[in-house]
């Protein structure tokens, strides 16, 4: 071949080269574009609060332009919590356990504390949100999404099977946790009102932190096989893939997702104090019970998991939905309420933990309703129906107590 002709066949060729990794590059870029959506809409919705927030909230009195502005910061918060939990799951994936339970359950919590303590700094600063919140938790978790759960797998499948010792585990640290976070505080002597002293809430937190830790340690090390579906736990010894729900992930790295993690929760964050000046507008406007600001925090941070739980269920995979909805509750209670207490503690602000009489008692049915539904190796559509009946009791009481 004459030099000219071969030099320009491999101009030729390299131009072809450099078009297909422009084109691959381009391809990239637009992937990730349209994957992070979420983080789009929420740094968007972020500088367009940032920049015209303090005009559009300077007038809350028409009532129309509040909701719609609550409806947009509350489905952009929504969207990026979901993704917030895409990436912890994809960096469980990569990373292995205990670090994927860890930055799940951080960055979950992290979610909830933020929007808790925005609300608690907002308007009259109701020192009950906390317990409010905590109480929606725990009653979604036990009664909400675990009965939904059991009920569309009874439906499906007549009777789920799930491992005994994982589900009494869970029990075994929430039951006492619960109690002494919600119940005891009504009943301690040092303060006229159902908050903790200082000591007791020092106490307390590092109490509930090292309980969880010591089961963190449970779950992901030492006994790992009593969280898996009854079947694989025989595997876990052999190395083999347990039922942790990941198989749909398709992972970049562990840069990508740790960058693509803090940057959605940001938006989270900078956004919960506008989303709390509307939530106490709107409940103030509609003469709303101040408990249904706990409901909203917790119905935003649990969603992405309670879908994943209905899922799990419906595809007769109870263990993996019984790790969600328990796991759920106990990470909130464990670290949530040290969070607030140690904040709390802080800037000065008092914090009710103590709940009411009647809550109290659901509080008290709710775990002993966990424990039968939990108490074998088999669930069905019974069981969760009656979860769901206390869920509406709960609901119904909020409105008229």
């Amino acid at each position: 071949m004459p030099l000219p002709r071969k030099l320009a066949s491999n101009r030729c060729l390299a131009n072809e080269k450099g078009a297909a990794l422009a084109s691959h590059q381009q391809g990239g870029a637009f992937s990730i574009v349209r994957s992070e959506g979420a983080f789009i809409a929420g740094a968007a919705t972020t500088i367009l609060f940032l920049v015209f927030g303090d005009a559009w909230l300077a007038d809350l009195t028409n009532i129309f332009k509040v909701s719609l502005l609550f409806a947009w910061i509350f489905a952009a918060i929504l969207w990026c919590a979901f993704r917030v939990v895409h990436h912890a799951d994809c960096l469980a994936v990569l990373l292995g356990e205990p670090y994927g339970t860890l930055i799940l359950t951080i960055a979950v919590i992290a979610i909830e504390v933020s929007l808790i303590v925005a609300m608690m700094l907002t308007g009259g600063a109701e020192p009950t949100l906390a317990r409010d919140t905590m109480l929606a938790v725990v009653m979604i978790v036990l009664n909400g999404m675990v009965g939904v759960a059991l009920l569309l797998g009874g439906l499906r499948h007549g009777e789920q099977e799930f491992n005994l010792q994982g589900a009494r585990a869970f029990l075994a640290v929430l039951v006492p946790l619960t109690t002494i976070c919600l119940i005891l505080p009504r009943f301690t002597a040092s303060t006229a009102e159902p908050t903790l002293t200082s000591v007791q809430a020092v106490l307390f937190a590092t109490m509930t932190v090292v309980l969880y830790a010591t089961f963190l340690a449970i779950q992901t090390r030492r006994h790992r096989h009593f969280f898996m579906q009854p079947g694989a736990a025989g595997n876990a010894h052999a190395g083999e893939d347990d039922d942790d729900g990941h198989e749909d992930l398709s992972p970049r790295s562990v840069y990508y997702h740790a960058v693509f993690l803090v940057l959605t929760m940001l938006p989270i964050v900078l956004l919960a104090k506008r989303l709390a000046v509307l939530l106490d507008y709107e409940i103030a406007a509609l003469g709303a019970p101040p408990a249904l600001r706990g409901v909203l925090v917790a119905t935003l941070v649990l969603t992405p998991e309670a879908l994943a739980a209905f899922k799990a269920a419906l595809a007769n995979r109870l263990q993996r939905s019984v790790n969600i909805c328990l796991g759920s509750a106990l990470a909130t209670i464990s670290l949530t309420v040290p969070a607030v207490l140690t904040i709390g503690l802080l800037i000065g602000m008092k914090v009710v933990l103590g709940v009411t009489d009647a809550d109290m008692v659901l509080v008290i049915l709710s775990l002993a309703l966990s424990m039968l539904s939990f108490g074998g190796v088999r669930t069905n559509m019974l069981q969760g129906a009656v979860h769901l009946v206390v869920f509406f009791v709960y609901l119904v009481l909020i409105f008229n107590p």
